[in-house]
């Protein structure tokens, strides 16, 4: 497949009226090239295989085999099509990003955050060529926002600090409220480019300028932006690690 050609899509939805709305965005969208839809997730597996599509917009809430349930099926297949998930409902995002969607939209779908959804598919497609051995580690968390789901790379956190059930992540002058725990994080987020400093704290390796401590044994982070980060006793040594020690 050419990587400008219009990519092949499927639409899955239980309502005629939501699988009318994506139709009519759908043919906005030059790149969309729209081969088939599916009101049930039986039904789009059977298609998957006949109309071999390259993307799915998918539906998550619907009765029998849900949008969830599709997309666990989608990644045994050798040749998987990208997932957009969707849904009227944020509270399905962390499955969803844990099976690799490429974007979660929230119902009503408005044309520009599709387009942008699609514009990431395509982006992806032109680069699978390149043989890059995929990482283990989360390279991107997608967070409730208003009424969107806000995509956030793990290259542009600056910190994350835990809020008792929640994880605020610190992207410059922002700040991103995800539910999940800090061990969970901490388990997704690679090593090489972050670390836990409290137990309340994990901080991007290259935001830290230096440590310092008070003359008591009370050490602390220094970030390039001057937040200065307590560092607790249990992680002292991966700290002094930092400067070789």
């Amino acid at each position: 497949m050419a990587p400008d050609s219009p990519i092949r899509t499927l639409v899955v939805d239980d309502e005629p009226l939501a699988i009318e709305r994506l139709q009519i965005l759908c043919a906005r969208e030059p790149m969309i090239d729209l081969v088939g839809t599916a009101s049930d997730g039986e039904a789009a597996l059977r298609l998957l295989e006949a109309l071999e599509p390259e993307l799915l917009l998918l539906d998550i809430a619907m009765p029998g085999l849900d949008g969830i349930g599709v997309a666990k099926a989608v990644e045994r297949l050798v040749k998987r099509p990208a997932i957009i998930f969707c849904t009227a409902f944020d509270q399905y995002a962390v499955a969803a990003f844990d099976l690799a969607a490429t974007d979660y939209l929230l119902k009503p779908v408005a044309q520009d955050r599709l387009g942008r959804a699609v514009a990431r598919v395509v982006e992806r497609r032109r680069t699978a060529n390149d043989h890059a051995p995929s990482s283990e580690h989360a390279q991107e968390f997608w967070v409730p926002h208003r009424s969107e789901m806000i995509r956030i790379a793990t290259q542009d956190i600056d910190r994350i600090e835990a809020e008792r059930d929640y994880m605020r992540l610190h992207v410059g002058a922002r700040s991103f409220l995800l539910h999940q725990t800090i061990t969970e994080l901490e388990r997704r987020l690679d090593p090489d480019h972050f670390i836990r400093l409290h137990r309340s704290t994990i901080v991007r390796r290259d935001r830290i300028s230096r440590l310092s401590h008070d003359g008591m044994g009370v050490w602390h982070a220094v970030l390039h932006d001057e937040e200065r980060i307590r560092i607790g006793r249990t992680y002292l040594p991966a700290a002094r690690a930092l400067m070789g020690r």
